[in-house]
């Protein structure tokens, strides 16, 4: 019982010593994280707020399709040339690999020939609505970084809404509406980008830029995030410090740019005219060869790094910070509430790492009396337990472990584990001359206060 109880000690103490070595030196900055830059001097290393590097997000997504029969060939069908809507001889057959053009096609390399694109069935039920809604979900977290742009090998939608979620897919709200006719699809004025502003940049807008029909040279959609982000960062996006500024301080900002799935609702196909020609409805429908989706994992700038296992994204989370996005405190780390990180101060940021949290670093036992003397462990005055080891080094700035019981230190320093100067006790505290500067891992919090009892120590 009383071993027990001692081992308990020894093993809360050595927790306490090992949290303590892993203190920050200077409290709340990023003294980790970097990045390889290019200037002109070469390539340096540049220190910043803890981010993953931007890439192709695209190689994790998952596709789904509403409604699930909706891709052409099943059964197999004509429908018209690309280039000339009255040559309707080319067919769609899902049986037959050359004639196939499932979802995948709508991601795989691109500048193969002949194109390979996902297709739709053809209008053949109209006047009913040809309609599909095509949800890229990533099962994570993510900022956009560059633009969102669609590849149609068929002519642009005359109607379609691209719409994004937060809450992988439980709510939707529109991103941007595309028309032929913003006044009478939706019932909004037209507008670009560049009608924008600062503090108009989340407007939810219609355009009419991306909608013609069978135009040679018009199959590209966009989504603009580099023209939003150049309201703060200037034309060619040099000051990003600026951009960084207001997604720190600008919640709703941060969250227009954030998305876990993005929706594609197809309404209307192109028509090229007013009025849709009945006679060769094999002419309609939606045919997709490239989507671009460019971003970073959301971690919460408490991780440089996000790794894919089981086809599913995870940051690997720096500052005592754990989960998806690095959402919250580790267990025994829960000292203060979380919070994300902060791009500011300019450049290198705050961390606001998480902090050993007396509670959770372990109570020590509540005894009814006082321990006897137990000889054979070494234990020599009552409530007394282990304080260093040698093999852990856990007295510092250079002390030596004595008999587990001691760091007798160098004569420069002072405290349990030789953390504090000496000359700190003086009045005129240490000088820069003195050449006294401890060698710590940060601050250290009293040691009563971190194991919630007190007389522990009896030296």
């Amino acid at each position: 019982m009383y071993l027990s109880r001692f081992l308990s000690l020894h093993a809360l103490w050595v927790t306490v010593s090992s949290v303590m070595q892993h203190y920050p030196s200077v409290w709340g900055h990023y003294d980790v994280c970097k990045t390889q830059i290019y200037t002109e001097e070469g390539k340096v290393w540049d220190y910043m707020a803890c981010q993953p590097e931007a890439k192709d997000m695209i190689k994790y997504v998952k596709v789904t399709l509403d409604p699930p029969d909706i891709t052409c060939g099943d059964p197999p069908e004509s429908f018209c040339a690309m280039g000339n809507p009255y040559m309707c001889n080319n067919e769609c057959d899902a049986s037959t690999n050359e004639l196939a053009h499932p979802p995948d096609l709508m991601f795989d390399l691109e500048g193969r020939h002949p194109s390979t694109f996902w297709q739709s069935t053809t209008w053949k039920d109209y006047p009913k609505p040809l309609q599909v809604n095509i949800t890229l979900s990533w099962n994570k977290t993510i900022e956009l970084t560059d633009n969102i742009v669609i590849t149609f090998e068929s002519g642009r939608p005359d109607q379609m809404i691209l719409e994004k979620s937060l809450d992988y897919g439980r709510t939707w709200q529109p991103y941007q509406y595309y028309a032929t006719d913003c006044l009478d699809a939706f019932h909004m004025d037209p507008k670009s980008v560049k009608d924008l502003s600062q503090h108009t940049v989340l407007e939810i807008i219609c355009t009419e830029e991306y909608s013609t029909g069978y135009m040679t040279n018009s199959k590209i959609i966009h989504f603009e995030i580099k023209d939003r982000f150049a309201f703060f960062a200037g034309p060619r996006l040099h000051n990003m410090a600026s951009l960084y500024g207001q997604l720190d301080t600008t919640k709703k900002l941060r969250d227009f740019f954030t998305i876990t799935d993005l929706r594609i609702r197809l309404l209307r196909p192109a028509t090229g005219e007013i009025y849709v020609d009945e006679q060769h409805l094999a002419r309609y429908f939606y045919a997709i060869s490239d989507i671009r989706v460019y971003g970073r994992c959301k971690c919460n700038l408490h991780a440089t790094g996000c790794k894919e296992e089981n086809k599913k994204l995870f940051c690997e989370c720096e500052h005592n910070t754990t989960g998806p996005d690095c959402g919250k405190c580790k267990k025994n780390y829960q000292g203060r509430p979380w919070s994300p990180g902060s791009y500011l101060p300019i450049p290198k940021g705050t961390a606001n790492i998480c902090i050993p949290s007396i509670s959770s670093i372990g109570n020590p036992p509540k005894f009814d009396r006082i321990w006897p003397n137990i000889s054979s462990l070494e234990v020599s005055k009552p409530n007394q337990a282990n304080v260093c080891d040698k093999e852990l080094l856990q007295c510092q700035n250079g002390g030596t472990c004595l008999k587990n019981m001691r760091c007798q230190c160098p004569p420069a320093y002072t405290g349990i584990l030789c953390e504090k100067l000496k000359c700190e006790r003086d009045p005129g505290g240490c000088s820069q001359n003195s050449g006294q500067r401890a060698v710590t891992h940060g601050p250290l919090l009293p040691l009563t206060a971190l194991l919630g009892v007190t007389g522990l120590f009896i030296f």
